[in-house]
């Protein structure tokens, strides 16, 4: 009963925080699985890529949930997002397949370096540098609240970026919202807003063909899913409304702090240092 409710709260806190910041949520679930089973001796058979391809399935869950919310509020470009996931699927089905080549060492080190990554963005999102690139394809959005947004983007330096991204999500089991919406946000300069709502139905997108890829080499717990999925829907839903609620910048420096903590860990573990 114990190991249920703790599913349950991993994925009430993947979900919100995943769908608060366009994360997608596996930067929770897949360190959270992989401590699990350090600590827990039922789950000592969790590989890397069961990790992984447990968390992609979960991402499902985040994504769908927050993207049907932030789409009542019309925040989405469906459009570039179909776009970006052009190039970021097949990326997503490389990095799972990569995933099995990985020990646990291996994959605590390079887990926790990219989380370092995800941090440092997280701690200097606001003071990023924008970029001026000639953007080939315009976008208008007006959302629910009568708010006009104009961003666009460059084609081809989209599906490049976005093929990167896909293997890293299909690698980590992260979604790739991490690195999605600095590259809307940096490169196009798409509203925060609407950079975190288009990420997501990428993410979810994205992970669905990442998923498939596990699915066919095995790499899912479903008994995990089973009780990880709940909390993951409802949490979809509360990070979309929390995001429309407040200014996030005290969760944010929450976050940044247990986003460090969790990276360093890893990287120890991955070093052997403790």
């Amino acid at each position: 009963m114990v190991e249920v409710l703790w599913l349950l709260v991993i994925g009430i806190v993947a979900g919100t925080v995943g769908s608060l910041l366009g994360l997608g949520g596996g930067v929770i679930i897949v360190p959270a699985l992989m401590f699990l089973r350090e600590l827990v001796p039922e789950w000592s058979d969790i590989t890397p890529a069961i990790a992984v391809g447990t968390s992609l399935v979960l991402v499902i869950f985040t994504a769908c949930s927050s993207t049907l919310s932030y789409a009542k509020k019309k925040r989405v470009d469906f459009q570039s997002g179909w776009l970006y996931f052009i190039y970021c699927g097949p990326g997503a089905i490389l990095g799972a397949y990569i995933t099995r080549f990985f020990e646990v060492d291996q994959f605590f080190l390079a887990f926790g370096l990219f989380m370092v990554l995800v941090t440092l963005i997280l701690f200097f999102k606001n003071h990023l540098p924008t970029f001026s690139i000639r953007l080939d394809v315009k976008r208008t959005i007006t959302d629910e609240s009568g708010e006009t947004y104009t961003f666009g983007y460059h084609r081809w330096i989209a599906l490049s970026t976005s093929f990167v991204i896909g293997i890293i999500s299909g690698l980590f089991g992260v979604g790739g919202g991490s690195l999605f919406v600095p590259m809307m946000v940096i490169l196009f300069q798409y509203s925060p807003h609407i950079a975190t709502a288009t990420s997501m139905f990428t993410i979810l997108l994205t992970s669905i063909v990442g998923s498939l890829t596990h699915l066919y080499q095995g790499n899912i717990d479903w008994y995990a899913v089973l009780f990880l999925a709940p909390g993951a829907w409802i949490g979809g839903k509360w990070g979309a409304w929390i995001s429309s609620q407040l200014t996030s910048k005290g969760l944010l420096n929450v976050l940044r702090i247990g986003f460090l903590l969790i990276a360093l860990r890893m990287v120890i573990k991955g070093l052997h240092l403790m």
